[in-house]
């Protein structure tokens, strides 16, 4: 055998190498999948900005308004959640760079795990935290839910159904639910440990629960502020459609883009990237638009919404987690 010396460079005895400087590399993440995003979806970008070339802009200065108030709604929504009082200049930053991160990771898990981290570092322990976002998630379902309900009630000829679900697909999709219900249940019952977790996770949820709307400012926040984001939403839609003249009622383009999200909501794809443009297209085609403008006006929406937002988030994100307020 042949004895092999290692070499100890410059290093003082007893001293290790550096660390991997892990918060300067976390920074610059952001900025990376942002640009293998946009490489992957650059046709798409071309064509959506193609478009945006021949809107009406004042219009879409209105899209891009509402959709900056969309960040103020989801920051209610987040304090109406909690009862602890969160730093409201912290709070919306973080909303400004979890819809950055909600775009790179697929079915809102970016969004959720930094505006988690962002509570922990409040101070607020962990278990109260994930109850906080649970709290978030129903809320915003439940009130994007209720506003297409009475949308549909109030005009129930704004979508065409028939053109939207293809013959014979209802059985199915309602079996699916069905059974991933029922695999849920049994392997809750079956697998103790995780029964366990989960109803220790519900008495939380539930305590949280019963917190926040024992003060009225904090019940106030989290339902109006979860009703306002997705009725933003639409309205940026509906701005964007008017830009670009869609021969489409404004409500019932407001209808198709809370169908549509609502279909897609749980499709694990980044942001939705892909399955939320093709659904808004099959919606506004049912809604009575032309196809051709019916793809403009949904690019053009996911320019604004989406890829303009996007580096701004990102650095943003960044700065949050270098600043450790993340």
């Amino acid at each position: 055998m042949t004895a092999v010396e290692i070499p100890h460079g410059s290093l003082p005895p007893g001293r290790f190498p550096r660390r991997v400087p892990v918060r300067q590399v976390l920074c610059l993440l952001p900025l990376l999948l942002v640009a293998v995003v946009a490489v992957r979806h650059r046709d798409v970008l071309a064509e959506g900005f193609g478009h945006l070339r021949s809107a009406d802009w004042p219009w879409l200065l209105a899209a891009v308004a509402a959709t900056c108030l969309t960040w103020v709604a989801a920051a209610f929504t987040r304090q109406g959640a909690v009862v602890d009082r969160l730093p409201r200049r912290r709070l919306l930053a973080t909303q400004f760079a979890a819809g950055s991160a909600n775009h790179l990771l697929p079915t809102g898990l970016g969004a959720g795990a930094v505006n988690l981290r962002f509570m922990t570092v409040c101070g607020i322990p962990l278990a109260r935290s994930s109850a906080a976002l649970a709290l978030y998630l129903l809320a915003e379902s439940v009130t994007r839910v209720a506003l297409l309900v009475a949308l549909l009630l109030a005009f129930p000829g704004a979508l065409r159904f028939g053109s939207l679900v293809p013959p014979g697909a209802t059985a199915p999709l309602l079996l699916t639910v069905a059974a991933v219900a029922v695999v849920a249940a049994t392997v809750l019952v079956l697998v103790r440990r995780l029964r366990t977790t989960a109803l220790s996770f519900l008495r939380t949820a539930l305590g949280e629960l019963r917190s926040v709307h024992t003060r009225p400012s904090r019940a106030l926040a989290l339902w109006g502020g979860s009703l306002a984001f997705p009725a933003l939403q639409a309205a940026g839609l509906v701005l964007v459609g008017m830009s670009l003249g869609l021969p489409v009622p404004p409500v019932h383009m407001a209808v198709a883009y809370l169908a549509a999200t609502v279909a897609v909501a749980l499709v694990p794809t980044p942001g939705g990237l892909g399955s939320v443009e093709a659904a808004l297209v099959v919606a506004l085609v049912a809604a009575g638009g032309p196809a051709a403008v019916a793809t403009a006006v949904v690019l053009a929406y996911r320019i604004i919404t989406v890829w303009l937002p996007l580096v701004p988030g990102a650095l943003t994100l960044g700065a949050l987690v270098r600043l450790k307020v993340i």
